[in-house]
């Protein structure tokens, strides 16, 4: 039986409800809820990440091509989703400064070397928020480390910014050999 690792992307406040929010957002987040509560009874290693940004997000490269201050360290919005948070558990966090993040597939490597396990006899899942931002990014980053790990994206745990941009973010990962559920 392979090792699951489940990979919850950004669940922040200000994707949900927030700054950023949409109603596909906000729709997803029972399905969200009810994969980790699932993925965690079957034993998963359970990752989530946090966009995280300082005050001066309107003075970054970021903030100039999206002036829309969100996720910016200790407020409100850059917190995990109540609900979310309440069944991520002990959950390793990881807060990342751009839409991918340069040291989550080290941190699923070291999961599994201290579990013994070889990264071929893995499956590492990915859900959250946005598809087309910061899902893609995650998910290309980690199949470029783990290329002959299976590699999946839950369509209905996700939303992009808009249905049309979550769709091609879906069609992006499925052309580079992720599999969509």
């Amino acid at each position: 039986m392979k090792q699951k690792i489940l990979i919850v992307v950004d669940m922040q406040n200000d994707f949900i409800d927030g700054a950023l929010g949409t109603k596909e957002a906000k729709q997803i987040v029972p399905a969200v809820c009810e994969k980790i509560r699932e993925t965690r009874d079957e034993g998963a290693i359970v990752f989530a990440t946090m966009d995280t940004h300082a005050t001066n997000y309107m003075e970054t490269r970021e903030g100039r091509f999206l002036p829309v201050p969100h996720c910016i360290k200790g407020t409100k919005g850059w917190q995990i989703n109540e609900s979310v948070a309440s069944v991520l558990g002990d959950a390793c966090l990881i807060e990342k400064y751009s839409f991918g993040s340069l040291t989550l597939p080290d941190a699923v490597m070291e999961k599994l070397h201290i579990q013994s396990v070889d990264p071929k006899n893995a499956e590492i899942e990915l859900i959250g928020l946005c598809t087309d931002i910061c899902v893609v990014s995650n998910a290309m980053l980690l199949k470029a480390r783990f290329p002959e790990t299976d590699l999946k994206v839950i369509a209905n745990c996700c939303a992009g910014v808009t249905p049309e941009k979550h769709n091609a973010a879906l069609e992006t990962m499925r052309s580079c050999q992720i599999e969509i559920i």
